[in-house]
């Protein structure tokens, strides 16, 4: 590699960011689930669905999405550092794409719709999600938490922009790709399936671009002016008081007590965000406990629950993974963590009692979405933090694992309950009580690994 071009690539590493933003917006179509699961589904009789699905089936295709993306970052994280970044994030675009082609041309046939769209598309999904934060990683040492913020945010802008064009609330004046009949059904199985084959397009489109960036800083290069080790002691694994920073491998990671607790903490942060974002439709259309239990009309109530989740949770999402990665640059992770879990655990709490105001339900299901936001900033710079940067990819992808487990416990526990006519009480307030667990195991979380020099 010549020096000019170590130069140019050097001058221009936010080019980075921006290539991550782009890929990750394809990326956040798993967070847009939610505008499908009615029209799959059908709402409470009065807007019947061709597909005819139950919730555990709607709530069954995200969770695999879910899960298969957890398992496959591990995978993404070992091809890209043999293949190199740019190809694992172009494999990634093209199983993301082919996934939603599947999905989209299998009609009511619910086994091809979860392999489509759960299982290939969510391995699309993982093989791409890790390569922005890895690539990131090693241009930004200097700003771990901002940049681990702004690789993902597009994750959660993008969830806003796909349920918006798939199907937004009638009360913001247009329609989408699904837009209901006149008829037997008001949820077609042409229409939704047009929005999947669309969707499988751009998606690809997206990653493709941004792959064309994602390439790793020249070998030893660090920022003008920044030296290693110089960071706050709750932020980096400093080398102070006998302490010597290594670069650890999953096999050594695997071995540590930070490992344990900051799987745990993401577990739990995934399981009580994932459980509102696959369900908020359901509990605000539910006719006992939703809305409509507080004298709104059905239509009211469809109107709130897409308001909610397609642009209150999801635009406070990306918002909170800059926001939160920059909190965690100034105050330390451990205290970001400390802090959000929290804030989310107070959110749980309250969220059942929302819906006799749409303001209020709006504002707690934002302020849900900026807390399951900071998750996907602080743990991967947390992963810098504690293990190093050199296999920051693929030891992250075992970490991340955590969010696969808690994809597929928050969703169906959320669809098992209102299958069964159980109250949303018992999903809320369980995940309220693991929010309390994880800002405790935050407060005893040391970020410093120890090692012999």
């Amino acid at each position: 590699m010549t020096e000019a071009l170590e130069d140019t690539k050097i001058m221009n590493r936010w080019i980075i960011v921006i290539g991550a933003i782009m890929i990750q917006l394809a990326l956040g179509a798993i967070y847009a689930w939610s505008a499908f699961t009615g029209p799959l589904q059908g709402i409470n009789g009065i807007a019947p669905s061709e597909f005819g699905f139950s919730s555990t089936e709607t709530q069954a295709i995200f969770s695999a999405g879910l899960a298969t993306f957890a398992i496959f970052t591990i995978i993404g994280g070992r091809l890209q550092k043999k293949y190199g970044p740019r190809n694992i994030a172009l494999l990634g675009g093209v199983l993301l794409g082919l996934g939603y082609l599947l999905g989209g041309f299998a009609g009511a046939n619910f086994p091809l719709k979860l392999a489509g769209i759960g299982i290939i598309g969510g391995a699309g999904i993982g093989l791409a999600y890790v390569v922005p934060l890895a690539v990131g990683l090693k241009w930004f040492p200097d700003k771990k938490g901002l940049v681990s913020g702004l690789a993902v945010a597009g994750f959660g802008f993008g969830a806003f922009i796909w349920i918006l064009l798939a199907n937004p609330p009638p009360i913001l004046g247009f329609s989408g790709v699904i837009s209901r009949q006149t008829g037997e059904y008001a949820y077609t199985i042409a229409n939704v399936d047009l929005c999947f084959r669309i969707y499988g397009i751009l998606f690809f489109i997206l990653v493709v671009l941004g792959s064309l960036v994602m390439i790793n800083p020249p070998a030893g290069w660090k920022p003008e002016g920044w030296e290693p080790n110089n960071n706050n002691d709750n932020n980096d694994s400093s080398d102070k008081e006998g302490i010597h920073i290594k670069d650890l491998n999953p096999k050594e990671m695997l071995k540590t007590r930070q490992f344990y607790l900051l799987w745990m903490m993401f577990f739990i942060g995934a399981l009580a965000g994932l459980m509102v974002i696959g369900n908020i439709q359901n509990f605000a259309n539910d006719p006992s406990e939703g809305f409509m239990s507080h004298g709104y009309s059905d239509v009211d109530a469809s109107n709130f629950a897409v308001i909610g989740a397609a642009i209150c949770l999801p635009i406070l999402n990306g918002i909170g993974r800059i926001a939160w990665g920059q909190i965690s640059d100034k105050i330390g992770r451990r205290h970001a963590i400390i802090s959000m879990c929290l804030f989310q655990a107070a959110m749980m709490g309250v969220f059942f009692f929302t819906t006799f105001n749409p303001i209020v339900f709006f504002i707690v299901a934002a302020a849900i979405g900026f807390n399951f936001g900071g998750n996907f900033a602080l743990y991967p710079a947390a992963t810098s933090d504690s293990f190093g940067t050199e296999n920051v990819g693929l030891n992250y992808g075992y970490v991340f694992t955590s969010y696969g487990v808690g994809g597929i416990a928050g969703p169906i526990l959320a669809g098992v309950v209102q299958d069964m006519g159980w109250s949303f009480t018992i999903a809320f307030y369980t995940a309220m009580g693991l929010c309390l667990l994880a800002a405790f195991l935050a407060f005893i979380f040391d970020p410093r690994v120890k090692y012999d020099k």
